[in-house]
């Protein structure tokens, strides 16, 4: 199989005061914690939203690996809504010394451009600054951080910066071309 170069951006916020907010969209859209661990929903949530943008890292992850990520303290998984239907997500994953990694965050494709990407970015890096109040025995959160990479959407960058995100890292490396895996065979080819 060839390869691909593949550019990987890494950014970050080191203060709350750094994120920038957005405005909300129109229409009915909530977002709500997803408080119960649910390897099935957070798989149709990676698939769903990572299916034409190739995310495939974790998609040979069993049910037992699933669980052990989402019941560690402090995962949070914040789901968007438009109308009650799931329209994205952003996870949070807590790491040392009060990080906290956006390490999951994008829309179903059928929800991209309708301004909910910018919200629910703002509203779960808002989530990433306060974390520790939902978790004790969590360090208050002093960094926020995330990456984003060149197989991502083409607005990807600009929301992350419009958010007040800013460039610490950069790395390009060569990737296998992977066959768009899709929540199913066929679904939103790239």
């Amino acid at each position: 199989m060839p390869n691909i170069p593949v550019t990987t951006w890494s950014l970050e916020q080191t203060s709350e005061t750094d994120l920038l907010p957005a405005e909300a969209p129109q229409g009915d859209v909530k977002i709500i914690r997803s408080e119960v661990p649910s390897p099935e929903f957070s798989r149709f949530l990676y698939t769903s939203v990572g299916g034409d943008i190739l995310w495939t890292d974790l998609l040979g992850w069993t049910y037992a690996q699933w669980q052990a990520h989402l019941t560690r303290p402090g995962v949070e998984t914040w789901v968007a809504y438009d109308h009650g239907t799931p329209a994205g997500y952003v996870e949070l994953t807590p790491q040392d010394d009060g990080v906290v990694e956006i390490e999951h965050f994008g829309l179903i494709p059928a929800f991209r451009g309708k301004r909910i990407g910018g919200h629910l970015l703002a509203y779960g890096t808002a989530r990433a600054w306060d974390l520790a109040d939902r978790w004790p025995g969590l360090v208050p959160t002093k960094r926020v951080w995330l990456h984003t990479c060149s197989k991502d959407g083409e607005h990807a960058m600009a929301n992350y910066q419009r958010r007040g995100f800013k460039l610490f890292d950069t790395k390009v490396e060569e990737e296998a071309v992977v066959t768009t895996p899709g929540p199913w065979p066929g679904a939103y080819p790239a």
